[in-house]
C-alpha cells in the first residue's frame, strides 16, 4: 500500500514537471555568426539580425514573446537604431510579433506578394509599408541585404537574403540545412523549391542561414537540393508506373540521405507531401499514358 502510494506520488510529480516543461517558453539567444550578422534562436524558430555602421536590420519576429524578448537584447547591445524589418514570407509563424517593434522609424519589408496575402488574410501583425516586386538592397552603411524573388516555392513572396560584405544567405523554409523538409509539404510548391535552390546555388555565399535547424555551407545546400531532386524522381516515377502512396512509402528508399535528421521520421510524409503535389497541382495521375493504380 505504502509502495504503491510512492509510485503514484512519483509519477504524479513526474507528469506535473513535464507539464511545467511544455508550458516554459521556447530558448532564445542572440548568437554571433560574423562580425556583422547575428542569428536569432526561438525555439525551433531561426532569423537573423544584420548591423550596419549606421543602423541595424531584423528579419522574421517569430512571435510576440520572440519579438519582445528581442527587442531590449537590441538596444542593450547595439548602439545602431532599428531601421528595417524584413519579412521572409506571409507566413503568420515567421511574421507573427511584427507590432512589437511598431516605432515609425522601423521601415517594414516585405515582397509585394507576401505584403497582398497578409493584408487580404487579415494577419494579425505590423503590416508592410516597403514592398517590391524582383529585388531590393537595403543600405545598412558598411553592409547590405540583397532581397530576392525566386518564384513560389513556400508561401506567398517568400525571398533570398544575401548580406554582404559578410557572404552570407538566409533563406527560410524551402531550404532548410540538418533536418528533412517539414513533414508533407504543407504550403510548399516542391518544383518551386527545386528551382529556387539551384537560382541561389549561382550565388557566391560561405554560410547558410535558415529558418530553422542548422547553419551550414554551400555544399550543405547541395545535399540539400540534392535530395529534393531524388525524391521528385522517385515519386514521379512511381507515379508514371501506376504505384499507389502506400506502395511508393513502402518501396522508395533513399539511403544516400539517412544522414538528414528526421529521415526516419518524416521521409514517409516527404513522399505523401510530393505525391499529393503532383496529383494535386501537376495533374499527373490523369495522364493518358499513366498505367492504372493498382490496388494495395
Amino acid at each position: 500500500m505504502k509502495l504503491g502510494f510512492i509510485t503514484f506520488a512519483l509519477i504524479s510529480i513526474f507528469l506535473s514537471q513535464a507539464a511545467i516543461a511544455q508550458q516554459q517558453p521556447p530558448q532564445y539567444a542572440l548568437e554571433p555568426v560574423t562580425e556583422g550578422v547575428y542569428r536569432f534562436v526561438a525555439g525551433n524558430y531561426r532569423s537573423i539580425v544584420v548591423v550596419g555602421d549606421n543602423m541595424l536590420a531584423i528579419t522574421d519576429p517569430i512571435s510576440p514573446q520572440a519579438a519582445t524578448w528581442l527587442k531590449p537584447v537590441l538596444a542593450e547591445r547595439f548602439k545602431q537604431p532599428l531601421r528595417y524589418m524584413i519579412y521572409s514570407h506571409s507566413h503568420p509563424d515567421h511574421t507573427y510579433g511584427g507590432e512589437v517593434f511598431s516605432d515609425g522609424s522601423i521601415r517594414v519589408v516585405a515582397h509585394a506578394l507576401a505584403a497582398e496575402e497578409m493584408q487580404r488574410s487579415r494577419a494579425q501583425t505590423r503590416l508592410p509599408d516597403l514592398t517590391f516586386t524582383d529585388s531590393l538592397t537595403l543600405d545598412l552603411g558598411g553592409r547590405s541585404i540583397k532581397l530576392q524573388y525566386h518564384g513560389a516555392n513556400n508561401g506567398y513572396g517568400s525571398v533570398s537574403m544575401r548580406i554582404s560584405p559578410d557572404r552570407v544567405l538566409h533563406v527560410v523554409d524551402w531550404i532548410v540545412v540538418g533536418r528533412l523538409p517539414y513533414r508533407d509539404f504543407k504550403g510548399y510548391d516542391i518544383n518551386g523549391m527545386i528551382h529556387s535552390t539551384q537560382a541561389v546555388l549561382e550565388y557566391d555565399f560561405d554560410t547558410f542561414i535558415g529558418g530553422h535547424a542548422e547553419m551550414g555551407n554551400k555544399q550543405d545546400v547541395r545535399h540539400y537540393l540534392d535530395y529534393l531532386t531524388s525524391l521528385y524522381e522517385a515519386v514521379l516515377t512511381g507515379m508514371l508506373a501506376g504505384k499507389s502512396l502506400t506502395q511508393l512509402q513502402q518501396e522508395i528508399s533513399l539511403p544516400e540521405f539517412k544522414d538528414i535528421p528526421k529521415y526516419d521520421d518524416w521521409f514517409a510524409l516527404n513522399v505523401e507531401g510530393v505525391y499529393n503535389t503532383l496529383d494535386n497541382s501537376n495533374y499527373v495521375l490523369i495522364r493518358p499514358e499513366v498505367k492504372a493504380i493498382t490496388t494495395d
